[in-house]
């Protein structure tokens, strides 16, 4: 008999009465494009979609949330964040918001976001009850997409940052994480504080160290694929955001897997060739 689901799930979050959550692992599904037996919950176009909808379905079941409507996005890497106040917002069977970003107060509406190495991040107000769900890649983090969200929980519900609880799913983290000019450019002239999110690793693959001269390169500094290479610690820099937004440092738990190191449990897009399914973090008070 297939074992089900894997689900990751923070210690922090687990605290909060009636707060239901969960981030997927690749692991006990229907799909086999990807690998056997995997939990794709995204409706890629390589998958079948009758997979996809199981997966999810043992999802929710693996959640405790099976009888809550999930509520995902079309995601665009931007800092758009949609707020869900009432049934009729949501949209429409099979249709998608475009975004990034999902906040409601609305009981039983379990928010999710996907990824295969940008950062998940889950928000909960333990006091007025309202949730939120973030998809934070290098490019919504540097739109500050993850500070944006705290600031209308605060604006929109009265959410006070002593009363949050957020939690940083499963990313590539900084050990794998190698980025151009153009990434760090965009954060330089955004933080004040960027050149804490970088630092500069060295190729020390063996190979390269016993035979140097096969891997010499007439191409500028920084632009070879041997190092020195920078790397964004992504996590950093949304733990940052959420710090300035005012959530208490003992209040925010980021989980340690690295998406890339950890290809047996979780998806990567980058250690993956772009081929790959994608994870599913998700949120929802559960007043049933």
């Amino acid at each position: 008999m297939k074992a089900g689901p894997k689900i990751l799930c923070s210690p922090l979050l687990e605290s909060v009465p009636s707060l239901v959550h969960g981030f997927s692992t690749r692991t006990g599904g229907h799909s086999q494009v990807y690998g056997q037996d995997q939990l794709n919950l995204s409706f890629t176009a390589t998958d079948r979609r009758e997979d996809v909808e199981r997966n999810r379905a043992d999802f929710l079941i693996g959640l405790g949330a099976q009888e809550l409507r999930l509520l995902t996005l079309r995601q665009i890497h931007s800092d758009i964040i949609h707020v869900v106040t009432s049934p009729e917002q949501l949209p429409p069977g099979g249709k998608s918001l475009n975004g990034d970003g999902l906040i409601t107060g609305l009981p039983g509406v379990l928010l999710g976001i996907q990824t295969a190495d940008c950062v998940p991040v889950l928000i909960a107000d333990k006091r007025q009850r309202v949730v939120a769900a973030v998809h934070a890649g290098w490019r919504g983090a540097a739109k500050r997409i993850a500070e944006k969200a705290v600031g209308i929980m605060r604006a929109r519900f009265a959410s006070r940052p002593q009363d949050l609880r957020a939690a940083i799913g499963p990313a590539i983290q900084q050990c794998c994480y190698v980025v151009g000019d153009e990434v760090i450019e965009e954060f330089e002239s955004q933080f004040l504080y960027a050149k804490k999110l970088f630092c500069e690793v060295y190729d020390e693959a063996p190979v390269k160290k016993k035979y140097p001269l096969l891997f010499m390169t007439a191409r500028a500094p920084g632009h070879s694929s041997i190092g020195p290479q920078m790397h964004l610690d992504l996590i950093k820099a949304n733990r940052r955001q959420l710090l300035d937004a005012g959530v208490s440092k003992k209040n925010i738990w980021a989980a340690e897997e690295c998406t890339s190191c950890r290809t047996d449990l979780l998806f990567s897009h980058r250690s993956e060739g772009g081929y790959t399914g994608r994870l599913m973090a998700a949120i929802a008070f559960n007043d049933n």
